[in-house]
């Protein structure tokens, strides 16, 4: 993979990997990297940060960093390659996984707690984006992920619609808000790959995109906070009608 191929994947993990705190260095590193392959961020067969970046934006020694991508690596959702262009590359996720095992996946997710939270989280990183201002170049941020959206085929659209959101939130500046909503983002996945896409669904929700990016960058909290709401109930209606 070209070296600025895989910077570009390192871009993409800002928003969730963070210096973990003292003490629960595996536990943590290990659920961000489980997060970033739950989200889709590094897609299957794409190459991980090397191991020097990862272990310095994890603030975890390489020995640490190590025993992770063993954990990875056993329960078969990474692989380590050898050679010029070797690395640790994530797997593709079966495609084919079964009623059954889709609801096995969710049998245990309270949905309307998900949803709630997700909605809280959301409309609150909006509505901060849009009070507080963006910086130019977080506006140019905040574009092209919404840009990478607009145009995406099917099979890349979960993931590049996580990665507009995570933006958002990332941007909002709590870090704390960031990582709760990397956190129930990655469970909003788990139930959005039980229902399918649908070509309409999406086309509306790249006008709520839309929409809400002006209200930011216009500085219209409320506006901003409203169209979010509303993006946020009309995945949680799709969500109800399919799996409630």
């Amino acid at each position: 993979m070209p070296e600025e191929a895989v910077g570009a994947v390192g871009d993409r993990l800002a928003p969730v990997l963070r210096q973990v705190r003292a003490g629960n260095g595996f536990e943590e590193a290990l659920e961000q990297i489980l997060q970033v392959v739950r989200l889709g961020l590094v897609t299957g067969g794409e190459r991980l940060p090397a191991e020097r970046e990862l272990a310095e934006r994890l603030g975890v020694s390489r020995v640490t960093l190590r025993e992770v991508l063993k954990v990875l690596q056993d329960q078969g959702l990474v692989e380590s390659r050898r050679g010029r262009y070797g690395g640790t590359f994530v797997l593709p996720r079966p495609t084919d996984t079964g009623e059954a095992e889709l609801r096995r996946r969710i049998a245990e997710i309270d949905i309307e707690d998900v949803l709630r939270f997700r909605e809280v989280l959301e409309v609150g990183a909006a509505g901060l984006c849009a009070a507080h201002g963006l910086t130019d170049e977080q506006a140019a941020r905040l574009r092209e992920a919404l840009s990478g959206t607009r145009d995406a085929p099917l099979g890349d659209y979960r993931r590049l619609d996580t990665l507009f959101h995570l933006t958002l939130a990332e941007l909002c500046g709590s870090p704390t808000l960031t990582a709760q909503y990397a956190a129930v983002r990655a469970t909003v996945n788990d139930l959005l790959d039980c229902i399918p896409l649908l070509v309409r669904n999406l086309e509306h929700s790249q006008r709520q995109h839309a929409a809400l990016v002006e209200a930011v960058l216009e500085g219209d909290a409320d506006g901003a906070r409203e169209m979010m709401r509303e993006h946020c109930a009309g995945t949680a209606a799709l969500l109800r009608g399919f799996l409630a």
